[in-house]
């Protein structure tokens, strides 16, 4: 089996694949803190809740975007998962497409996981990650990342939002009936949710406007289908995107 690690700034995305097939998945809270015992213990615990032996696994492969974090995990892997091969995403890897990017090394190895999993379904692609930042990827009909967009992510503008504005508190993410809110609440839930369907619609249109190919649209990430729902620039929604990416890189570099 397949042990695939997703290293992001707000969350560790974890899965478990079989012959190429996602079997399991789940996520750990990043702290930057935490030791790879910590670490190793908490992915041990899932194993055991799972009723798998992790002496099943014989391969790993983690991208990052954490770089305090990387010595951390590949310690916690040659812990607890002794004499197992491990792989770091990196754009010195086979990856199917190119990278066509001023420097290849300051892309975040998210987005690589993202576009080489998005172009082998897809063909061209743009894919919008929701996470702590919100991403555009774009890889046209050539198979070269030729770049992409970084906007804040919701949950940071939420945060953001509330911190600068005294007289506003943190609201649970539910869009509300109508655009026009009639009390606080509603109008900030209408502006973070509507609002990012709106960036989306606008960013999608110039971007395939700029690249001069049709691109499958693919959204992925935590608030990915809230946003869907709302546009339809999103082809589709893969919540596992990323993590079948790294199982797609680490089976062309096996």
């Amino acid at each position: 089996m397949l042990l695939a690690l997703d290293v992001g700034n707000t969350n560790i995305k974890t899965g478990l694949y079989k012959e190429g097939k996602l079997q399991n998945s789940w996520r750990l809270t990043t702290e930057r803190g935490r030791t790879a015992d910590e670490y190793g213990i908490q992915v041990e615990s899932f194993f055991r809740h799972l009723g798998i032996d992790k002496t099943y696994v014989d391969g790993i492969i983690f991208s990052s975007v954490v770089p305090s974090l990387n010595y951390t995990i590949e310690h916690m892997c040659s812990l607890y998962f002794e004499g197992v091969r491990l792989m770091q995403v990196s754009p010195d890897l086979k990856l199917d497409i190119r990278i066509a990017y001023d420097d290849p090394k300051k892309l975040g190895t998210d987005r690589i996981c993202n576009a080489v999993a998005a172009y082998a379904l897809n063909g061209a692609s743009i894919v919008v990650d929701f996470g702590t930042a919100t991403t555009f990827t774009v890889i046209d009909d050539h198979a070269e990342l030729i770049g992409g967009v970084i906007c804040p992510g919701i949950m940071v503008s939420s945060d953001a939002l509330v911190e600068k504005a005294s007289m506003l508190n943190k609201e649970e993410f539910i869009k509300p009936a109508k655009v026009i809110g009639r009390n606080t609440s509603d109008g900030i839930r209408s502006g973070l949710t509507r609002g990012f369907v709106g960036q989306v619609d606008y960013l999608i249109r110039k971007i395939e406007a700029e690249a001069g190919c049709s691109c499958t649209v693919v959204a992925t990430g935590g608030m990915a289908s809230m946003i869907a729902d709302g546009t339809h620039a999103i082809d589709k929604v893969v919540p596992t995107l990323t993590l079948d990416g790294l199982a797609h890189i680490y089976a062309l570099n096996e």
